[in-house]
């Protein structure tokens, strides 16, 4: 609701009413609060792509994976449907009630992604990829314990400014879905109120890259961290010395 309402005020509102960094805000606080909202119920499970990802590792069990797909589904859904209620009027008077995804007032960029007109598919899947990669190699870093972890109750707010510095960095090409979860409820919805099957033909055919890319980056991320970081933690000091410093016995 957050991120997407943000997109709203910014296209509707001609840029009167934000800009880009007021979609990036917009985004990190709304992880932020639901990192807070449900991570003592699920672990805040928002991101199918992370979620995938720790069933294949084996952190989580696979038959909880329907009920989290499910879930971040119709949250998406809903959000998508709360905020086209929210600017439905808005909407009207800037489309003239013609909801297009393309063209000069198109909409359906408010509540999915879609590429920028000078990317191809591979630029597009590729900067997909790699923001993903860096959205969980964030987290992981994050609640790192053996590492530098971060301290306990700002891991919300943190991930929060991961998700708001990648937008500030890599939201240009493609829009930044890094989320399956994200992206393909609210394209579904937009298909049903009003855009069409377009939602799903625009950008040679896009809609399947924030579907792929985020998993297969997420999976590189992992990788990525257990490679260079996790293999060469230390095992936390049980006498709460730093790290590497030899534990010195008193009397």
């Amino acid at each position: 609701v957050f991120g997407l309402s943000s997109v709203a005020q910014v296209v509707l509102g001609r840029g009167d009413f934000g800009q880009h960094l007021s979609i990036n805000l917009g985004f990190g606080i709304g992880v932020t609060l639901g990192i807070h909202a449900a991570g003592g119920i699920s672990g805040a499970h928002l991101n199918a792509a992370i979620t995938l990802t720790h069933c294949i590792l084996g952190n989580l069990p696979w038959r909880k994976l329907p009920a989290y797909l499910i879930g971040q589904f119709l949250g998406s859904f809903t959000a998508a449907a709360t905020v086209f209620g929210l600017y439905y009027d808005a909407l009207y008077d800037y489309t003239k009630g013609n909801f297009t995804v393309t063209g000069p007032t198109a909409t359906a960029s408010i509540f999915s992604t879609y590429p920028a007109p000078y990317v191809s598919l591979l630029g597009g899947f590729f900067t997909e990829f790699t923001a993903t990669v860096m959205l969980m190699l964030g987290i992981l870093i994050i609640h790192d314990e053996k590492n530098n972890g971060a301290l306990k109750g700002t891991q919300a707010l943190l991930t929060g400014i991961l998700v708001l510095g990648i937008g500030l960095g890599m939201g240009m090409n493609t829009g930044y879905a890094i989320n399956p979860s994200r992206d393909l409820p609210p394209r579904v919805f937009t298909a049903i109120a009003g855009w069409g099957m377009d939602v799903f033909t625009a950008g040679h055919c896009w809609w399947w890259v924030p579907l792929t890319a985020p998993i297969l980056g997420s999976l590189a991320g992992v990788l990525i961290h257990k490679l260079f970081i996790d293999f060469h933690n230390q095992p936390v000091p049980e006498s709460g010395n730093e790290k590497g410093q030899p534990a010195v016995e008193t009397s």
